[in-house]
């Protein structure tokens, strides 16, 4: 997937853009629970993930 859209992904829904970067792994795990903490985090480690 394009890399820009991957980092538009990533404000909008963090897991997704984490599961079509890398799939399913701890990553995604990672980043699904950051989310429900605060979406900030979130979005932080999805676009760590993603760039």
């Amino acid at each position: 997937m394009d890399p820009v859209s991957l980092i538009v992904l990533s404000f909008l829904l963090p897991p997704l853009a984490v599961y079509l970067a890398v799939g399913v792994g701890d990553a995604l795990w990672l980043n699904l629970l950051l989310t429900l903490m605060g979406y900030v985090p979130g979005i932080i480690h999805a676009l760590i993930v993603v760039t």
